[in-house]
């Protein structure tokens, strides 16, 4: 694995200091101690009285250490559409939330990560405009099939799929014959298939919502719990002939949940994400027009997504990502809230780790589980475990320094996100971000940015 530095090594090497909490979460324990960093990595953790000489030591309390969270689905689209999102926008976003690393998908940027030609331009729009970290996908599309080896060579995590209209005619849906031969090039390079599982049919609540366009009960009749259920088994077929990683995004439907049980005990390489708006929100509260609530697979009812966290607990459902996808307002429908046109997709990065904890924290959930959720088993996935998404001897040194009982209200200045149309708007949300570490460098305290162009791109040849 090679991180590529944006910026020159000199500037990170700064002299070994101390970070002080009564509750700093390492693993499965709450230490109350020290984290020592050193040239941006951490040095050690213990608990006790400090011992370690004169260096630099920040207390903060009893505010919360923890690891910087990793997000594996986050569309920056860019180039060609920075007007959605860009790297700049986005990581900021991403830092002000406790995110220190996130995983670019191959759409909705112009042209679309499909060839290794199309990754240099997006290694090239990001250079010197990241934040955080920044990892990437490349994109299975019909006719990219001899594509895919060099583009796996060139750095990409892995390959993303859909199985339905992605919402951008230059990023086409897959059929079975394209998803198992990126399957079978896969397996060479032990990298995953993210797959958008959803596959569509003619039927009655289609037309429901093209009568009622304005309606969220007819929007959620359009998109039934089928087309995710048959779309996930599919998959599951597809990783059982060819034994290759399989991931589902952004899971929204309990219909699967059995199907997940019974190919986790057969010890197949398949794992799951949800995504924070499905575990925040459900049908019965979303207004009709709102279409900032607009996502696909959509928001389900309270009783779905309440099995959802059941899930996430048992462990059927291996972390939480974001999907943030934006848009402009325009596209977003906002005026009209027309359903059926809308853009399909949420923006929530910068408030991925206060979202899933507000919640959790209702449920009486640890926040040794949402660490687990944000950071723990996001790095497993990525192979970045050992290096990031824990606190421990040796891991880099992405920390977030997190009151957890601290509460504000999401207002428009405050979202860093190229456009602030978003369903968190106006929300109450637990847990504040003081501080973030890139690296072992403070790059956000108390509401500034201290540092810019922090981050690196990692690439996995």
């Amino acid at each position: 694995m090679l991180f590529q530095p944006l910026f020159s090594i000199v500037e990170i090497l700064k002299n070994m200091f101390a970070l002080k909490s009564k509750n700093i979460i390492s693993g499965n324990k709450t230490l109350n101690g020290f984290v020592v960093i050193k040239q941006g990595k951490i040095e050690n953790v213990f608990e006790g009285e400090w011992t370690g000489g004169e260096i630099p030591v920040t207390d903060v309390g009893e505010s919360f250490i923890i690891p910087g969270v990793i997000d594996p689905h986050v569309h920056i689209n860019e180039p060609g559409r920075t007007d959605w999102e860009g790297f700049d926008t986005a990581t900021r976003a991403a830092a002000a939330g406790g995110v220190t690393t996130v995983v670019d998908m191959p759409l909705n940027s112009t042209p679309v990560t499909t060839s290794v030609q199309h990754f240099e331009a997006k290694l090239n729009a990001a250079k010197n405009h990241v934040h955080v970290n920044v990892g990437f996908w490349g994109g299975v599309v019909p006719g990219n099939e001899l594509q895919l080896d060099e583009l796996l060579k060139s750095g990409v995590m892995g390959l993303k799929a859909f199985m339905t209209h992605s919402g951008i005619d230059d990023f086409p849906d897959s059929g079975e014959k394209e998803l198992r031969n990126a399957l079978h090039v896969l397996k060479q390079h032990n990298k995953p298939l993210l797959v958008h599982c959803e596959l569509d049919m003619v039927h009655s609540g289609v037309q429901l919502l093209k009568d009622n366009p304005d309606s969220y009960a007819a929007y959620l009749k359009s998109r039934p719990n089928s087309w995710e259920d048959n779309a996930v088994k599919r998959m599951m077929d597809l990783c059982r002939e060819t034994e290759a990683r399989v991931h589902v995004v952004h899971l929204s439907s309990i219909g699967t949940l059995p199907l997940i049980e019974k190919i986790r005990k057969d010890e197949l390489p398949f794992t799951v994400e949800t995504a924070q708006h499905y575990l925040f929100f459900n049908a019965e509260k979303i207004p009709d027009g709102g279409t900032e609530y607009k996502c696909a697979p959509p928001i389900r009812t309270k009783a779905n997504n309440e099995a959802l966290w059941v899930a996430l607990q048992e462990g059927l459902i291996d972390f939480v990502a974001s999907d943030h996808s934006p848009a402009p307002p325009e596209m977003k429908e906002l005026a009209t809230g027309n359903f059926n046109l809308a853009w399909g997709g949420i923006a929530g990065l910068q408030f991925a780790l206060s979202a899933l904890w507000t919640k959790a924290a209702e449920r009486k959930i640890p926040m040794h589980d949402v660490v687990k959720w944000l950071c723990a088993n996001p790095a497993k996935f990525l192979k970045l475990d050992g290096v990031k998404g824990k606190i421990a001897n040796g891991y880099d040194a992405d920390l977030v320094v997190f009151n957890p009982d601290e509460k504000f209200v999401v207002k428009e200045k405050d979202i860093l996100h190229r456009h602030k149309a978003t369903p968190y708007l106006g929300r109450e949300l637990k847990g504040v971000i003081k501080q973030t570490y890139v690296g072992g460098e403070k790059i956000f305290d108390s509401g500034s940015f201290i540092h810019l162009n922090r981050g690196n791109l990692i690439l996995q040849p």
